[in-house]
């Protein structure tokens, strides 16, 4: 999607050379294999329990910094694991210790877990089945227990044999094609794989993914429970409905689109987004969706839903944005919901090849740099709330920066003693230029390998990757908009992504943001994937960073709280130690973050169930 006159990066030039005949090939001298499509078929049964450990010492490797080693690392991050731990396994402590005064509870990550069928099929890491893993501490015994399934969603029962345990794609998925089997005339798209994050709620724990219905799990067995509906109305309402966009062309549209999007594409009528929001002040849970057919027409209808501790809707709101635009992360403040709309457009000639099963479905959609600015919604929590009562919220706020939001850390809002309203959030922010939906992660569709390069830009190229940018939306005493100013985070400009804080002030003022990030130590591999976790400290303008070992990588971090201060508590990570074939479960102080002493404790997932990377956590403690 861009142009540049720079030389590609080495790793680049590396890639653009490997052979396309294998997507996540196989060493077979090399530990690192944990299954792939060139690997025979194993006897092992379909569930793996595995209930001691055995000690060994942890070797570094020795260190390499490659193209090679960058290559094949990248793509091991990806391997697939097809073993699950039905029973609690006992974690091995390498290092450190569980402190006493950690609080008793259980961290959920959810992820892809298979990219490779037994039949030449590869899928982008979108598009891989939910893996879900469990680590259950508990600070007065000093143990953590691990437990890892597959969330058998409709499509997952379907693809995976529950005799043989071999796996045959049949859907599509929208990020995706299929080398085997169907592909022209293959409606299976919407693949729901409930991947993406997770949450405990009310006494359910949900899985969920950006297309459709979260699917329930049994929080202590992690059984599949089912699709978990959250307040949507059905496929005959949907199609009877006049819609709700304020009539005119596009609900007509839209009413034409609904019968080949619910009935050939089975499409659910409405697109649950995967990010959800917990406010600690009010204790409840926000949910927000959006209609099917928004995806195709330049007018969006999002759908805020708010649920009390025992899951009761509580609150329920639409609201029509006129724009084709598409959101994947949001925030909240007391008064708000805010969405950074990322422009998007009809790609003709894409969706052509698309239905016809040649390129994947996203191969619709591309990115809209048409405007230099980006549209950001602010709309009332409170329709009645008056401050906000003077303002058509209809009207994005236009940023004077052309942001591509991926993730949001928080946002809170300050009024200062002239009554004038700040709405100020953290986010992590790309570029246009470099964004694009058929490569994230660097994913070929067409050969089916990961290509590291596009995850690491060259030098002067850096800002265009995900980074750090702090928005502030003034309002005066009548609600009505006074200006914007986007900013870098100029004390920490490496790319990161990833961002949280301690969950308990969400919604309210943070002073820190942890976030993902890389020491750029490894040359080929300088952005992604990331070996560090960094303390930005917003006020103090200041950076603490702790990094993984010799070829070691992370993923999401989640807080965990402990006291009264914003950064009592712990950190905890995964770090994918790919060229061992370890998992380890990191515990961290963030005081003391940048100290030699900040690891706190290291656990060993046993060899045999090291999994590939996760995307979003949660910390659930025990009631």
């Amino acid at each position: 999607m861009m142009s540049s006159t720079k030389a590609p990066h080495p790793i680049k030039r590396f890639y653009s050379t490997m052979g396309r005949k294998h997507s996540f090939p196989a060493r077979q001298s090399s530990p690192l294999i944990i299954s792939t499509t060139t690997s025979p078929l194993r006897t092992r049964p379909r569930h793996v329990s595995i209930t001691t450990t055995t000690a060994t010492e942890i070797i570094d490797p020795p260190i390499q910094d490659d193209m090679v080693t960058a290559f094949w690392d990248y793509q091991f991050l990806f391997a697939s694991q097809r073993s699950e731990a039905l029973e609690p396994i006992v974690l091995r402590v390498v290092d450190g210790v569980i402190p006493s005064d950690f609080p008793s509870g259980t961290y959920y990550l959810t992820g892809p877990g298979i990219f490779s069928d037994d039949y030449g099929s590869t899928v982008h890491p979108l598009d891989g089945h939910g893996y879900l893993r469990a680590f259950s501490l508990d600070g007065s015994t000093g143990e953590v227990r691990f437990l890892a399934r597959y969330v058998e969603t409709e499509a997952q029962k379907e693809e995976r044999d529950p005799e043989t345990g071999r796996w045959r794609f049949t859907h599509r998925g929208p990020f995706s094609v299929l080398r085997e089997g169907k592909k022209v005339g293959n409606t299976k798209v919407m693949k729901n794989v409930a991947n993406t994050s997770v949450v405990e709620w009310g006494g359910r724990l949900l899985c969920l993914w950006e297309g459709g219905d979260p699917y329930e799990v049994e929080a202590e067995t992690l059984d599949t429970v089912g699709r978990f509906e959250v307040g949507t109305k059905r496929v005959g309402a949907y199609l009877e409905e006049e819609g709700s966009g304020g009539g005119g062309i596009w609900d007509f549209a839209a009413r034409a689109l609904r019968p080949i999007l619910f009935g050939v594409f089975k499409m659910t009528p409405k697109r649950l987004l995967s990010h959800y929001k917990i406010d600690p002040k009010r204790n409840r849970l926000l949910l927000v969706s959006c209609n099917a057919e928004d995806m195709l027409l330049p007018r969006s209808i999002f759908t805020f839903h708010e649920f009390d501790s025992n899951f009761k809707l509580i609150q329920k709101q639409d609201f029509v944005i006129p724009d084709h635009v598409i959101i994947h992360d949001w925030a909240f403040t007391d008064s708000n919901y805010i969405l950074f709309g990322n422009r998007i457009k009809l790609d003709v000639p894409g969706s052509m090849l698309a239905v016809c099963g040649l390129s994947p479905m996203i191969s619709a959609l591309t990115v809209n740099p048409s405007k230099t600015t980006s549209p950001i919604y602010v709309l009332p929590r409170d329709p009645m709330n008056t401050i906000n009562g003077h303002r058509n919220w209809n009207v994005p706020i236009e940023a004077p920066a052309q942001l591509w939001v991926l993730h949001t850390a928080n946002a809170f809002e300050q009024i200062d003693e002239r009554g004038n309203l700040e709405v100020q959030i953290h986010a992590v922010a790309c570029s246009y230029q470099w964004f694009n939906f058929h490569k994230m992660f660097g994913y070929n569709w067409r050969s089916g390998k990961l290509d590291p390069s596009f995850m690491n830009k060259g030098e002067g190229e850096e800002e265009l990757l995900p980074h750090l940018v702090k928005v502030s939306i003034n309002f005066g005493v009548d609600g009505i908009f006074d200006k914007c100013f986007v900013d870098t985070l100029d004390h920490w400009r490496r790319p990161s992504d990833f961002p949280t804080i301690n969950p308990s002030i969400s919604g309210s003022k943070n002073d820190y943001i942890y976030v993902a990030t890389s020491s750029g130590t490894n040359h080929y591999l300088p952005h992604f994937p990331f070996n560090s976790v960094a303390k930005v400290d917003v006020k103090g303008r200041s950076v603490s960073l702790w990094s993984a070992r010799n070829r070691g990588f992370i993923g999401e971090s989640v807080f965990v709280p402990k006291g009264d201060k914003e950064d009592d508590g712990y950190i905890l990570t995964i770090e994918y130690a790919v060229s061992i074939n370890r998992c380890y479960l990191l515990v961290l102080n963030p005081k003391r973050m940048g100290e030699a002493d900040a690891l706190v404790a290291r656990l060993e997932v046993p060899k045999s169930l090291s999994f590939p990377m996760g995307f979003h956590g949660f910390w659930a403690v025990n009631k």
